[in-house]
């Protein structure tokens, strides 16, 4: 049924059709809502009017909807309306690639960096489980501005009207049903001839592998103007694929050497031999694109300015660079230079001291605003983190006394003083050195920034209730800077814009891992503040183009996705102009817990970062710890996992896992290796929690569409479906069982009572079941009291507080009360575990990042507790705002995420990039 011009489906008007396949027809839309132009693909009535294949339309098209890249068109929303059901879509602009190509060959200087994009969106998508199936020319864009847009990413799949285990699924996976009466049945065509594997040529299982084939077909068409496989029809088409070998002659004879080993071992017809991986495809691009002096091409190899002059600064001073960064930097700002444009410049250099970078925070290392001196945290054997200070024209760095266990240093705006978090405090120090003064509390600092009026805006801590705190300089009492926390969304990693704009800050929701957060804007002078950027994290604003008057003004960068992304900012008006674009990769970040990332600016435009992985949903093994600080390994196999829980025997594992878009609960038996998913409707779920029968685990969820996370429970076997609890306006976190099964134990964020502790009776029995009463507050006070935990035999709740300002701390209450308050922590502590094998107290001391041990004792109603000690001398990774560890029932071993830098992982050198943007 084709659509007239002025149909409305829902809140789109039909403007034009702008195509039309097996697949639907396209029309261009306006979004009456939000005043923007989409892409509303109709699907054929086919799909529509059979109630499986729509549903199983819909679990695809979700699935598709997550898929979040710059080179992938996304996916807006499923609009019914009246009998017609459309995908409403990105609307991307420009011409087609095989509309490109119809003009004849495309430059290598021009089609690797589009080939190189495709391999990116292909990345991102096998990442979350997506291949395309129909990736060709027709399907990808190309806008004026060099992006690339892939299109109909996984349609094929979703259309498909079969069961991948019929014999009639492998006839429909066949390409040969390409005629116009086969394609009455829309979406039988899982693929284009042309484009497709040998193996999904046959009709076999397919996986991304068929991706790779197809973009080696595409990458040959870009080069050549030609197909690589090609007919009089479809059967001499498939052929071609099953049996024949691309032309390879029709290469340009300066195809550069990676670029014809790429090709050949995409289009390897042994999926087994095929190139196994998209992003094996980027980097083959990658060193095409960057020459090195044995490719015997080199010399016709596509040429872009900033790239072959970054290269070359590489292999020309590999290592040793550290020993002319002075030259070099004090060429760059030498008076009388009088280069137009200066070349950007990308310096790998050691940090000057015998000492390894802490990663998992704030940037360890950071540059002057003048960009002449460099700043870093950074541990030596046996030693707390300490400041360190460096000018780029010396060798060495010196330490700066009374900084032990620094962490996310700041610059202020004259260069001559460090603000840096330590010991639950706010802290500065003069480069010069001299004593450290603290200027107030600052409980888990996660960023901060030193403003022209003498101020300091900065984070206290990385708990859905952090708002951004300001305080003088010179020190006092904090307050509340901007719009004050909503008890769900961390106001994080702050940076004040020049001129006293505004600040920039991320604004991380609670739950999920970084790559959903949002850039925000609040204008220093007040007033409402705005979302510049959705979907990223750590943003930066950088100048550009200092040297160049014609070309001032600024941008803003961030991570997402394990990129460096790069927009255009406008100072005066507060927002982003045109499009974002990636601008950098291999900088080291932390979007599954911190948010932090290894990457500082300086007023003049240049940036430093520390290279590596960016922590992805891999995440890290379970280690098991004892008390003498050894480890071993309780699972191997990386995942992006937390808030650990023994089950009541000791024999299985509970805990949370995000594969990068959601967290579910999962269970772990390790005498038998084997990890069952127990929750999977779309939401976050977290903090599983045993009943003390062992035969359910509740846990947190946000499944019932709105942000309040209430408290559900599941039954461990994996029968009946998750059961809600609660249902309440206020996010709810699970904590403990009491001993008996009567009551649970959570923590809820109350509004203007921060976050307290409510007990929810249990109605009944094990034996008849149990029903939830309704909640009681346990404990509600001015401070955040949270991760409250039963003793074994019941009569105690340890619970973390900040009431004596600043830092948690860990205090003792019995239950059900009343009675005094016991503090068990002096000088800081979170998480706590009681031992069920003796009178010990555990907890997690934040600033040293180690598992503390408080004995005790009783006495009729008072509780004695011994001075905390270290119970194991190796320290944990941090995971943000999510439990690292649980002490097993045995008492005597932890699971926890060990920290891996002390098994002699050094990261000791950083990347100087100057003149960034011109």
């Amino acid at each position: 049924m084709s659509l007239s011009a002025g149909t409305r489906l829902g809140p789109y008007e039909i403007a034009v059709q702008i195509g039309v396949g097996g697949m639907g027809e396209v029309y261009r839309a306006t979004d009456t809502n939000l005043k923007r132009q989409v892409a509303i693909k109709v699907l054929p009535q086919a799909v529509a009017a059979d109630p499986e294949r729509l549903a199983r339309f819909q679990r695809e098209a979700e699935v598709l909807a997550v898929l979040n890249h710059p080179n992938i068109a996304h996916i807006f929303g499923l609009e019914k309306s009246d009998g017609t059901i459309a995908l409403v879509m990105e609307l991307v602009e420009g011409p087609t690639l095989a509309e490109r190509i119809a003009r004849g060959p495309i430059p290598l200087d021009e089609a690797l960096p589009i080939a190189r994009q495709i391999a990116e969106a292909l990345e991102a998508a096998h990442g979350q489980g997506v291949i395309h199936r129909d990736l060709k020319p027709a399907n990808i864009k190309v806008r004026d501005d060099g992006a690339v847009k892939v299109l109909d990413f996984g349609l094929a799949k979703a259309m498909d009207p079969l069961s991948s285990s019929s014999a009639a699924a492998a006839l429909a996976n066949s390409p040969t049903i390409t005629n116009a009466a086969a394609m009455t049945a829309a979406g039988i065509i899982l693929g284009t001839a042309a484009y497709m594997s040998p193996e999904q040529a046959r009709g076999k299982v397919v996986d991304k592998r068929t991706d790779i084939w197809a973009f080696g077909c595409v990458l040959y068409e870009m080069l050549t103007g030609l197909r690589p496989f090609g007919g009089d029809d479809v059967t001499d088409t498939i052929a071609a694929v099953v049996r024949a070998d691309p032309d390879w002659s029709k290469l340009r004879a300066d195809t550069p050497t990676a670029i014809r080993r790429l090709l050949r071992r995409c289009l390897e017809k042994d999926r087994l031999r095929r190139l196994p991986d998209a992003a094996d495809a980027r980097l083959e691009i990658d060193e095409a694109l960057n020459p090195s002096p044995g490719d015997v091409n080199m010399e016709h190899a596509p040429q872009r300015a900033s790239q072959t002059t970054v290269a070359g600064w590489q292999r020309a001073l590999p290592w040793a660079v550290a020993g002319l960064l002075g030259v070099v930097v004090f060429l760059m700002w030498a008076p009388g230079r009088t280069a137009p444009v200066p070349t950007p410049r990308k310096l790998f250099a050691s940090i000057g001291a015998d000492a390894s970078l802490p990663t998992d925070l704030g940037a360890s290392a950071i540059l002057s605003p003048d960009g002449t001196m460099l700043a870093f945290v950074a541990r030596q054997a046996g030693q707390q983190t300490r400041l360190f200070i460096r000018k780029l024209d010396q060798l060495q760095a010196a330490a700066l006394a009374g900084t032990e266990d620094a962490a996310s240093p700041f610059f202020s705006p004259d260069g001559q003083w460090i603000a840096f978090f330590a010991g639950g405090q706010l802290k500065k120090v003069s480069v010069t050195g001299g004593a450290a003064f603290t200027l107030c509390d600052a409980t888990q600092g996660r960023g901060g920034t030193w403003t022209d009026d003498d101020m300091v805006i900065f984070s206290p801590t990385g708990m859905p209730t952090a708002a951004l705190l300001r305080v003088s300089a010179t020190g006092g009492t904090p307050a509340v800077f901007g719009p004050p926390s909503d008890g769900r969304t961390a106001q994080l990693w702050p940076q004040a814009l020049p001129g006293g704009k505004g600040v920039l800050y991320t604004a991380h929701p609670a739950l999920v891992g970084f790559d959903v957060a949002n850039l925000v804007v609040v204008p220093m002078a007040g007033g409402a503040s705005t979302i510049v950027v959705r979907g990223g994290y750590y943003g930066r604003y950088v100048p550009s183009g200092l040297r160049s008057p014609a070309r001032e003004g600024g941008h803003l960068v961030y991570m997402r996705q394990g990129t460096l992304f790069a927009v255009r900012f406008d100072l005066d008006r507060l927002e982003t102009v045109g499009q974002a674009v990636p601008a950098l990769e291999g900088i080291a970040a932390n979007p599954a817990s911190t948010g932090g990332v290894q990457l500082a600016v300086s007023s003049e435009g240049s940036i430093v970062y520390v290279p590596g992985a960016s922590e992805t949903t891999a995440g890290h093994p379970i280690d098991w710890m004892t008390r003498d600080g050894k480890t071993s390994v309780l699972r191997a196999t990386k995942s992006g996992w937390a808030n650990p829980r023994f089950s009541p025997d000791g024999q299985r594992l509970a805990l949370d896992i995000f594969d990068g878009r959601q967290r579910h609960i999962w269970v772990y038996e390790w005498a038998r290796d084997r990890l069952t998913q127990l929750t999977f409707d779309p939401g976050q779920d977290r903090m599983p929690v045993w009943t003390p029968d062992g035969r359910r685990i509740v846990f947190q969820s946000d499944r019932a569409k709105t942000s309040i996370s209430n408290l559900y429970w599941v039954n461990v076997d994996g029968t009946g479906k998750a059961t809600r609890l609660t249902d309440s306006h206020e996010n709810q976190v699970p904590l403990s069982w009491h001993p008996s099964g009567r009551f649970l134990v959570f923590s809820a964020n109350l509004g203007a009572t921060e976050t307290d502790l409510m007990i929810l009776p249990m109605d009944g029995d094990a034996a008849r079941g149990w029903t939830p009463g309704t909640p009681t507050v346990f404990l509600s006070t001015p401070a955040s009291e949270f991760v409250p935990m039963f003793s074994p035999d019941g009569r105690w709740i340890a619970y973390a507080s900040n009431e004596a300002g600043g830092a948690f701390d860990v205090y003792v209450r019995p239950f059900p009360g009343p009675g005094g308050t016991f503090r068990i922590s002096t000088e800081g502590g979170i998480y706590p575990r009681w031992s069920a094998a003796a009178h010990e107290l555990l907890f997690v001391n934040q600033t040293q990042n180690k598992v503390m041990v408080a004995p005790y004792t009783v006495a009729g109603d008072s509780f004695r507790a011994d001075t905390p000690h270290v119970w194991s001398p190796t320290s944990l990774t941090n995971l943000g705002a999510n439990v690292p560890y649980d002490l097993h029932p045995d008492g005597k071993r932890l699971a926890v995420a060990a920290a891996r830098d002390q098994a002699g992982v050094v990261q000791d050198k950083v990347v100087f990039v100057f003149n960034f943007f011109d």
